[in-house]
């Protein structure tokens, strides 16, 4: 699994026109950067001679035999309150107003500090299902998916800013620069699709995701494993359809003469060119596959309710939710998406009410992300597709303000279904307050060594030489979490 990344350079008998204007001028009208990033899986035409690189897209055997095929990630922008959601904590409205107790140590974060009153949590919350799995009244749909899901309430980071949380989240650095944990699985297994890329972002149409770019980036790793920007309607990728009455035939003549000039300019051990024409040819196929993956007209109507797309407050999420499940049924790799996109209350942050904030995020989403769990479990796909749910961070038990919590990478939840997950597990615990953990903490890097290990993947052999280093999504190593299995 140890790969080298290729040489950038190019040697040797460049073509006379600049290649950029050939494309343009030959009629080819594709435009969108994200096409840039993107390679076909099977390679170009055969006769194009034996020193031919192989494809870096092409499907790679696991290091074990994976219970996962496709990730699932859903990711709560902003950081949603682990004492609002999954970690009940009655102490904290028995010392309401109160400081933070002395025996609980200094804490510090953006606006909060120990100095900060405690602040009691207005949600209800219950066993559910035939596990008991505690949740909160803030998903009552959820709720009934109970018995599939196995919480993590002992998850922490470093960084108390969004965007180096965010980083971390996706590639388990704070800083960017590095891969994020959708290039890693593309990286290291490949596509499974031919006509659509192994690594699907969707963002929140409400605004900029803080991070921008990097949170799908491919760090140092060849562009080509990095996230594609989807749109949960037509077109799905901007820019797609060529432009001036161009055809499907004249686009064929186009990719043919250009399989024959990198023929021609080929040299043994550099893939630039053949990246390059294979790029187009992704984005040629994509022309008629990705509009028919986002029509969800075909989906029944019991479907498309399932997943609240008939519910103004759950239609956006919904629709995204009922893509992810069409895109992983079509073989790719790592779905994406993001609930909270632009300042503010737009997202999980609930700075000034917490009550309000999180009553309205947890409105869009938790019908379709029910509905997505139960539809892949009665397609057969829950067990083969691995499914998280995150944020960046938790919030800090303390006030913000008389009703707002701050951010806390020190102690909050996630959780995880499917991909032979044990369902109906809680694992880990906080103190008294939801500050830090105090039972089997996990960190970051833990999650990744799980995801990894569904995808049947071993993080220790998943490597790529950087500036001399052998890099790895887990850096120093993540445990993985063990109760889960």
């Amino acid at each position: 699994m140890n790969h080298s990344p290729p040489t950038s350079s190019c040697r040797g008998l460049r073509p006379a026109w600049n290649r950029r204007d050939f494309l343009e001028h030959g009629g080819l009208g594709l435009g969108s950067i994200a096409l840039a990033s993107l390679l076909a899986r099977d390679g170009l035409a055969d006769g194009v001679g034996s020193s031919a690189p192989a494809n870096p897209l092409a499907a790679k055997l696991a290091d074990v035999a994976p219970p996962a095929k496709s990730v699932i990630f859903l990711f709560m922008a902003g950081g949603p309150s682990q004492v609002e959601t999954f970690d009940p904590k009655p102490e904290l409205n028995r010392l309401h107003g109160q400081p933070v107790p002395a025996s609980l140590g200094k804490v510090t974060t953006q606006q909060a500090s120990e100095k900060s009153l405690l602040l009691g949590v207005k949600r209800k919350f219950r066993p559910c299902g035939e596990s008991g799995l505690v949740m909160s009244d803030l998903f009552p749909h959820l709720a009934t998916c109970a018995d599939d899901l196995s919480v993590v309430r002992s998850m922490h980071a470093e960084s108390i800013v969004h965007s180096a949380a965010l980083y971390q989240m996706n590639t388990g650095r704070t800083l960017m620069g590095h891969p994020t944990i959708g290039a890693w699985l593309t990286y290291g297994l490949g596509s499974e699709s031919d006509d659509l890329p192994s690594y699907i972002v969707m963002l929140d149409p409400d605004g900029t995701l803080v991070g921008g770019p990097p949170c799908w980036g491919a760090g140092y790793f060849p562009p080509i494993y990095q996230g594609t920007l989807f749109r949960p309607e037509a077109p799905p990728i901007l820019n797609l359809r060529p432009s001036g009455g161009r055809t499907i035939a004249r686009q064929r003549r186009n990719l043919d003469l250009i399989r024959q000039l990198n023929g021609l300019n080929r040299r043994p051990g550099d893939p630039v060119l053949e990246t390059r024409a294979a790029t187009y040819e992704l984005a040629f196929r994509m022309q008629k596959h990705a509009p028919e993956a986002v029509d969800i007209s075909r989906e029944t109507a019991e479907t498309q309710k399932l997943y609240g797309v008939d519910r103004p407050e759950t239609s956006e999420f919904g629709r995204r939710c009922l893509l992810s499940r069409r895109l992983v049924e079509r073989g790719v790799r790592f779905v994406q998406l993001y609930s909270g996109g632009g300042p503010g209350n737009m997202t999980w942050d609930g700075h000034g009410d917490i009550e309000e904030n999180h009553l309205r995020m947890a409105g869009q989403v938790d019908q379709p992300i029910a509905g997505l769990l139960k539809d892949l479990k009665r397609r057969g796909l829950l067990e083969s597709t691995l499914v998280i749910w995150a944020g960046e961070f938790g919030r800090t038990p303390m006030s913000q303000g008389s009703s707002g919590r701050d951010h806390s990478p020190f102690g909050f939840s996630i959780w995880m279904a499917g991909a032979g997950l044990k369902g109906g597990r809680m694992v880990g615990a906080t103190d008294e307050i939801g500050l830090r953990p105090v039972e089997k903490p996990y960190h970051v890097r833990d999650l990744h060594a799980t995801i990894l290990d569904r995808v049947g993947l071993d993080q220790d052999a998943l490597t790529f030489l950087h500036n001399g280093r052998e890099e790895r999504l887990t850096d120093i190593g993540g445990r993985v979490i063990s109760e889960l299995l």
